[in-house]
């Protein structure tokens, strides 16, 4: 798992660097998942759905401070525990378990920071922090050797020569990178020369002409790093070099579990992405654009067959999907939908994933433009804080249905946007009177979605109706969406 890992910047995906070529492999041999989404581009809120195959109004965890208060019946851990693997750990957690839930543990590994055994890691983690999250203008003064990912996967070789044989394992390695803050050592810094990289599809401006929390966010970082825009392609080429930097460390990991002979799934996938430059903005924190919302997904191993798919799905369903493959019971309250019959090759049901849903948001009502609450740390560097309550509070609720997709706020406030045209959602289509019948059937959409979404816990004398693989809509697609996403809008039902 990578953290902060934006979709579409490798060349199998169509961009013209050649960024991460052992993913790229690795997802020829494999589902790649072209248009897989996050539940919230948040951490603890994405990692609490991966765990629990639950959206976040369902876990309740909203925001990063309170993952101790996920609420579910059983997660992913619960499942695997109970039969019969035995579970690890190495990386970055931000999640609701901790090293107690554990078999092996190895961390916690943060983005300026890690369990230190020498001298030289010590001096690294404290050049890390003295960036403030901020990006490194010239390359890291320290060896690979140091990098988080690459001590991460040292630690998680370990378990895999530790653990015991004859029992299965689940192994969960998880990077804080590409996570800021933006650096690498070379060959890494100077791999992707500044001018190569691809100009970006909007700027500053972008920020001003979204307003509200963009807005807000674009002041924010322009006040702690004047002209900070002015270097994003240093930025972006650092961030480059930090996924190539991640895929040496994936495919040494991926090497290794081959020569100890394991038959194994891999699942590769991140919990949110990062704008890079977009709107004039890095990290995240503002909006649902997907700059944000999208993710990298591929799961190769054995009875996968290596394919494309472009049907719209979710980490919400990667626990689901685990369980049907292992030919476990789903457990209640889970949300998300199985892909195992699309690992298969299978026909996708008329509607099932011709749309996806995610949100964000802390709640509260919605501060202004103008307004200047303390952020959420109190940093004593010129660094900040991007998930602050300005541009976190409210709520947020997004449909993607195709090329279409349909955002809605708190206040009642909907922007809609047709991607295949418009892929920085610049252009608001949501007043032009064209489209009325579109903002119609997505309005529709989206509160089918919020109703699907709804929790069912606790359980009670009353049983809800089980369906397989957790498909909702395999026999009845919400009405209007064949007419809203055309050819995309899926195969026959299987028979």
């Amino acid at each position: 798992m990578t953290d902060q890992h934006r979709a579409g910047l490798t060349r199998r995906s169509g961009y013209p660097l050649d960024t991460m070529p052992f993913t790229d492999r690795l997802a020829a041999t494999g589902t790649d998942f072209t248009r897989a989404h996050t539940a919230n581009p948040t951490c603890v809120p994405a990692r609490t759905s991966l765990l629990t195959g639950r959206f976040p109004s369902a876990h309740r965890v909203r925001q990063n401070s309170t993952a101790r208060h996920a609420c579910y019946e059983r997660d992913l851990l619960d499942v695997l525990r109970d039969a019969g693997y035995r579970l690890h750990f190495a990386g970055k957690p931000h999640i609701h378990r901790g090293p107690e839930d554990f078999d092996a543990w190895a961390g916690p590994y943060w983005h300026t920071s890690g369990p230190q055994r020498s001298e030289e890691q010590r001096r690294f983690d404290a050049w890390l922090h003295a960036l403030d999250h901020g990006p490194s203008e010239t390359a890291t003064p320290f060896p690979l050797e140091v990098q988080l990912p690459y001590r991460i996967v040292d630690d998680a070789i370990a378990q895999l020569d530790e653990a015991p044989t004859g029992q299965p394992g689940f192994f969960w390695v998880s990077f804080p990178e590409p996570h800021n803050p933006y650096q690498v050592p070379e060959p890494y810094f100077s791999l992707f020369a500044e001018e190569d990289v691809p100009e970006r599809a909007s700027g500053p401006e972008a920020a001003e002409r979204k307003g509200g929390d963009h807005l807000w966010m674009r002041r924010l970082i322009e006040s702690k790093r004047p002209g900070y825009d002015e270097r994003w392609r240093r930025y972006a080429a650092s961030y480059l070099g930090m996924l190539r930097l991640v895929d040496d460390q994936l495919e040494r990991l991926v090497d290794a579990v081959g020569q100890r002979g394991r038959d194994t799934v891999v699942v590769l996938l991140s919990d949110h992405g990062d704008y890079v430059g977009e709107y004039g903005l890095q990290r995240k924190g503002a909006g649902l654009s997907d700059f944000l919302t999208r993710i990298p997904l591929v799961v190769a191993g054995p009875g996968v067959v290596a394919q494309q798919r472009d049907e719209l799905v979710s980490l919400v369903d990667l626990l689901p999907t685990l369980c049907e493959l292992l030919g476990l019971d789903v457990p209640a309250g889970v949300q998300g939908r199985s892909l195992a019959p699309l690992l298969a090759g299978e026909d996708v049901p008329v509607g099932e994933f011709a749309s996806i849903y995610a949100e964000v948001g802390f709640g509260g009502a919605r501060y202004r433009v103008d307004e200047h609450p303390p952020l959420h740390f109190d940093y004593a560097g010129t660094t900040y804080d991007e998930l602050n309550s300005v541009t976190m509070s409210g709520g947020q609720r997004m449909v993607r249905a195709g090329d279409w997709k349909l955002v809605v706020d708190d206040e009642g406030r909907s922007e809609l946007y047709h991607l295949g045209d418009d892929p920085a959602e610049l252009c608001d289509l949501s007043e032009d009177g064209e489209h009325a019948d579109r903002l119609l059937t997505l309005t529709r959409l989206l509160a089918a979605w919020m109703i699907r979404t709804g929790d069912e816990l606790p359980t009670g004398a009353y049983r809800p109706k089980r369906v397989p693989h957790n498909w909702r809509w395999a026999e009845h697609a919400p009405p209007g969406l064949a007419e809203l996403v055309g050819p995309a809008y899926g195969a026959a039902p299987p028979r």
